[in-house]
Formats: C-alpha cells, sequence, structure tokens
C-alpha cells in the first residue's frame, strides 16, 4: 500500500483535527482548561497529585473525605431499619389497591394488586439515647445508633439494579456520566502523589445466589479526563497487578525508563493538547508511585489484635467486605478522598430467610467497626460515611405465604433508608419518614438528587456550580435538579 495512503487510513478523528486546522486542534484544550483558563495537567512529571478547581471550595467543608459502604442489591429497608407495627399487624393480608394504583414495579411484581404483606422477619428494638429502631439482623450497627443519622425518606426512580445505582452515582441512569468520586477529584484535586485519590474496592458474600455485577461505569469519569476514575483495587493479596519490577530491572532504570517516555508524551501534549495524554503521563508516574505506597498499604502486619477483632472474622482476607473495610480506613489516613466499597447480594427476591442473614453477618461488624474506628483515631469527624444500596425492598410479599424458605421483596423506589456518620453530619437522628406500611417517603423526602447536593454541600462544594461543558452544555452531577438537606447537617 503506499505509505501516504497507510498513513491516512490510520489517521484518528483526533489526529486529523489536530493537523488539519488550528482552531479546531486547539479545541480539544479546552477540557484540560478550568474556568480561569489554568492548564490541568500534570505540572512536573514527578508530581502526580492534581490541583483543585480555582475558587474550590465554594463553602467551608465539613467533610474532607468519603466512604462510601454501597450495597448492592438493595437492603429491605423494612426488615432492617423502618419499622412499622401497621406493617406487622397486617402480615399475611393482602395490600389495598389504594396504595399501589399506578405504582410501577419490575416485571418479577407486575401488578401488584392482591399481593400480600409482610412482616418484618426479625424483631426491632430502640437503641441508645436516639432510640433508634434497628433490628435484631444488626447488632453492632445497633450499638453504634448514637453516631448515626438514618435518612429514612430516601427515594429514587428507578426499578432495576444498574440503571438505579448509575442514577445514584452519576445522577444518570444511563451510562457515561461522571460518578460522584470522578467530580470531587475533578474539583477538589487530590491530597496525595501515593496513592489515587478515588479508590474503588468489591465484595460478594461467599455462597450468595445473587447475580450483581460491578460494572466499571460504576466509578468511571465519563466525559471528564479519565485520570479522575476510580482506580479498583483487586480482592486479593496483590490489590494491584504487577506492581512490583520484572526481575533484573531497579527502581532507578523505572524511573529513568518513565522519565524518557514522558517526556516522550509530553511533546505530543503539547502538539495536541489532549487531556488523555496528560493522563498516562499521570498514571505512569502514578504507577511508579505505587510500587512503593501499596505493598505498605496491604500490610496489616502493624495493625493491633484489638483493632483486627473490631472488624471481624474475615478482616484478614483479601477481598472481604471485613477486610476492605480496614483497607478504607488506611486509604483515608493516607490521603484518599474518596473510596468507594461495592458489596452485593443484597438482591433477596426469594431467599429473605436465608441469604439476607449472611449479608447481614457479612457487613454489620465491619461497617459499624470502621465507624468506630475512625472516632477513636480522631478521623470520623471530617470523615463523611455512607451506608445505603440504590432503593428498597416491597412491603409485599414475592413468593407464597405458606412457603418460608422462600420468602422474598421485589424492588422498592419509593422509599429506602441509608445511613449516615461523621463528615459534618447530625449524629443520633432520624430523618425523614414513611407511612405506615413503608411504601411512601411521606416527610421530609429526599430524592437521590438531593442527597448528591447535601454529600457535595458536605465537602464544600456547591452542587450547581461545579460542572463540565461536554456537547455544547454545562452539566453538573445534579443534572438541574437537587437541593441541600439542610435538617441533616450538625
Amino acid at each position: 500500500m503506499n505509505p501516504l495512503q497507510q498513513y491516512q487510513r490510520h489517521l484518528s478523528r483526533r489526529h486529523f483535527f489536530g493537523k488539519t486546522a488550528t482552531g479546531i486542534g486547539t479545541a480539544a484544550l479546552a477540557s484540560l482548561l478550568d474556568r480561569d483558563g489554568n492548564l490541568r495537567a500534570a505540572s512536573a512529571p514527578n508530581d502526580v497529585r492534581v490541583p483543585g478547581l480555582p475558587g474550590l471550595p465554594h463553602v467551608a467543608p465539613t467533610a474532607k473525605r468519603v466512604i462510601y459502604l454501597f450495597q448492592n442489591g438493595a437492603p429491605t429497608h423494612v426488615d432492617l431499619f423502618d419499622f412499622k407495627p401497621r406493617l406487622q399487624e397486617m402480615h399475611g393480608q393482602p395490600i389495598p389497591d389504594s396504595v399501589v394504583n399506578g405504582r410501577r414495579f419490575s416485571t418479577m411484581t407486575g401488578d401488584a394488586s392482591g399481593k400480600v404483606l409482610l412482616a418484618p422477619i426479625e424483631p426491632f428494638a430502640q437503641h441508645g439515647q436516639s432510640r433508634a429502631w434497628v433490628s435484631s439482623l444488626m447488632p453492632y450497627t445497633a450499638q453504634i445508633a448514637d453516631e448515626l443519622c438514618f435518612v429514612k425518606s430516601m427515594h429514587t426512580e428507578q426499578i432495576n439494579h444498574a440503571p438505579a445505582i448509575s442514577f445514584l452515582l452519576s445522577g444518570s441512569e444511563m451510562p457515561g456520566r461522571p460518578t460522584i468520586g470522578a467530580w470531587l477529584n475533578y474539583g477538589l484535586g487530590s491530597e496525595t502523589d501515593e496513592l489515587p485519590s478515588f479508590v474503588v474496592m468489591t465484595s460478594v458474600s461467599k455462597g450468595t445466589s445473587c447475580g450483581q455485577i460491578f460494572y466499571d461505569f460504576y466509578w468511571g469519569s465519563g466525559f471528564l479526563p479519565s485520570r479522575y476514575q476510580g482506580v479498583k483495587l483487586r480482592g486479593s493479596s496483590e490489590p494491584v497487578l504487577y506492581v512490583a519490577n520484572p526481575d533484573g530491572i531497579s527502581r532507578q532504570m523505572r524511573r529513568s525508563m518513565l522519565d524518557d517516555i514522558a517526556a516522550i508524551n509530553q511533546l505530543k501534549a503539547n502538539d495536541f493538547g489532549d487531556p488523555e495524554i496528560a493522563t498516562r503521563i499521570a498514571q505512569y508516574e502514578m504507577g511508579f508511585k505505587m510500587q512503593a505506597s501499596v505493598p505498605e498499604l496491604a500490610d496489616l502486619s502493624q495493625e493491633s489484635a484489638e483493632t483486627l477483632a473490631l472488624y471481624g472474622p474475615g478482616v484478614e482476607e483479601p477481598g472481604t467486605f471485613a477486610h476492605n473495610c480496614l483497607m478504607a480506613r488506611r486509604l483515608v489516613e493516607r490521603g484518599c478522598r474518596f473510596v468507594q466499597l461495592m458489596h452485593a447480594g443484597w438482591d433477596q427476591h426469594g431467599s429473605l430467610t436465608t441469604e439476607l442473614y449472611t449479608q447481614c453477618r457479612d457487613t454489620d461488624q465491619s461497617s459499624a467497626a470502621l465507624v468506630m474506628d475512625l472516632k477513636r483515631r480522631g478521623l470520623l469527624e471530617d470523615t463523611l460515611v455512607i451506608w445505603g444500596g440504590e432503593f428498597g425492598r416491597t412491603p409485599f410479599l414475592q413468593g407464597d405465604i405458606a412457603n418460608r424458605p422462600l420468602w422474598g421483596r421485589d424492588h422498592h423506589p419509593y422509599a429506602f433508608t441509608v445511613w449516615m456518620a461523621g463528615g459534618g453530619v447530625k449524629p443520633g437522628i432520624s430523618y425523614g419518614a414513611t407511612d405506615e406500611l413503608a411504601m411512601d417517603a411521606v416527610e421530609q423526602p429526599v430524592h437521590v438528587h438531593d442527597f448528591q447536593a447535601t454529600l457535595m454541600h458536605m465537602l464544600g462544594v456547591d452542587h450547581e456550580r461545579l460542572t463540565f461543558k461536554f456537547q455544547g452544555r454545562q452539566f453538573r452531577l445534579t443534572d438541574v435538579h437537587g437541593h441541600v438537606v439542610h435538617g441533616i447537617l450538625a
């Protein structure tokens, strides 16, 4: 083939614009610039910290960092935190048509008319000075009730898992928008150059029949430069693959090699202003830094026996929720801004009386331990901990009332509960309420966009002002919605 034709065949769209018109090529630089026209690239090869945008934080933050204990599959609020005596009284009776008329449920329920109501499968009790209602399924969470703010009036719009998770984490049910951690990484910058600012870890209860998938867009950067996306640590003794140098390659050799690669990449970045080239430079450098920081991070030998016992069984087994909770504390100690733990298995369509118990055992102790551990180390005050899923579960039964081993609950977007601790939220309160059957959020309802706006506010970010121009319009996490829920702020 003619060399000229071969070159043209492999010419990318970006190279075409960069070479054919100065004005068009320069336009690509816009995604590297903040509002004041400052370049958002790595300022020097050895500096992988990203500066925050000028003018941020917009308000005084109450939290510096976030640990989000995301429970994939949707924990059942009616069995864990939202006690309803009326639901107990009406156990086994058909749900009133007036309650479900016009409601949309998943195809597994279809028309909810005639479905029978299901009481909580285990007893509730009030705990602490706050007298918060917590199921006996969550004894460790009950012990820290006075540290927690239960938001019982959450509601959303999506009825299936992936769209609902995407909606909660990115503000859109369609994949492709930046997630909360990416927005904060972009707006506030990073506090460490030894570890990523946005880290993700996943876990699944052993033996679960729940088939929840961890999609990469749950921690994606969307249309932001990819350097802002979450970095996923593997659930094994080697959290990052190939972090060690190959045999025969010294650290000095690796340093020299990366310096040369960075210089070549910088020449291309100067030519095209492509943010992905700046990302490549930064990620190579981050990989080099992580060669030293990750082994130290993963080494739990310096943790006391008391601390390990606090987190419970499985804490020393990589890939468990308990291990990830302890790793989350170690990450925020080392400067990570946003740590997203995702634990799957809460999708109890026919396993309330079996797998729900497993899920609670696997997550209850370590979630509470994380809060207590942060507090005793002086970190809880400016670390926001969030526990919750993408929606709730129906107050009516999915299954046969006579077959208890296969009881289940379907997806329920109209009401669910999350709890929050530290980072400037009021401790020891329950905010909002559902109706007498836990069907609808009726008092102080909190929409997903309100939740997002409030989280951003606690980190000093005005959700209406942190925007990014893409495809001709300004985008933000909350789209055109969202109000800060001041009632939960200390």
